[in-house]
């Protein structure tokens, strides 16, 4: 591509594109590392804080450290996403593999359809995370989003039903346990605090429990057909 033409089709936060011409364009911008479309509009995030980074690394450390234990479930960090129409780029992601009966696939070299768990930190991008991004998230079919809100310190847990998200209780020893991976419990407060000890500590109790077991055994039978 010439520089004139590069110059002339930049990619610009509130331009609206097609998916196709996002990616086109995106692609011939090899500095960009961060952008996303989202109900057909680019956006371009502002500079990443160190809170907003910190959390990041927690968010991935837990749940790596599940899908560690959970044969044919995967962990992905600021994947682009090929949604629908759109191209987001979750903070972070897990995914049941399509071998092992999960509902996504890789396109492109990029997400293709919703992995089944995505998970946004939310500070500068509170309002697209529950905005725009929560919209495409559920008509896609994210099963379970996370949001977690800096500022106001807390976690939001969504689950998908008949079409809908409705927000996942903790239970009455405070943790929140996820309904598509089973043995995925959270301390919404160890993980706000960066506890990484507490937060290991959580998740162990899950993956020793029977219906973690269970699951593990599920995913093996469907891999095995």
């Amino acid at each position: 591509m010439s520089t004139a033409k590069h110059l002339s089709q930049p990619l610009v936060s509130g331009a609206r594109l097609s998916r196709e011409e996002f990616l086109r364009r995106w692609e011939a911008l090899p500095e960009v590392k961060f952008a996303e479309l989202l109900e057909g509009v680019v956006y371009m995030p502002s500079p990443l804080s160190v809170s907003h980074g910190d959390l990041d690394s927690v968010v991935n450390f837990w749940l790596c450290y599940y899908s560690a234990f959970t044969p044919g479930c995967r962990v992905s960090s600021n994947a682009t996403w090929l949604m629908l129409e759109d191209a987001p780029q979750p903070d972070c992601c897990l995914r049941i593999l399509p071998e092992y009966g999960g509902q996504s696939s890789v396109k492109r070299k990029l997400g293709g359809g919703a992995p089944e768990l995505a998970v946004e930190v939310a500070l500068s991008s509170a309002a697209r995370d529950l905005g725009p991004k929560l919209r495409l998230y559920r008509a896609a079919g994210v099963q379970e989003y996370i949001t977690v809100l800096l500022e106001e310190s807390q976690v939001l847990w969504r689950k998908l039903v008949s079409g809908a998200y409705s927000l996942l209780a903790p239970g009455a020893d405070g943790l929140v346990r996820s309904s598509v991976f089973p043995g995925l419990w959270l301390d919404p407060a160890a993980l706000l605090g960066g506890d990484e000890p507490r937060l290991l500590e959580v998740v162990r109790q899950g993956l020793d429990s029977a219906e973690h077991q269970q699951f593990v055994e599920a995913l093996q039978q469907r891999k095995a057909r």
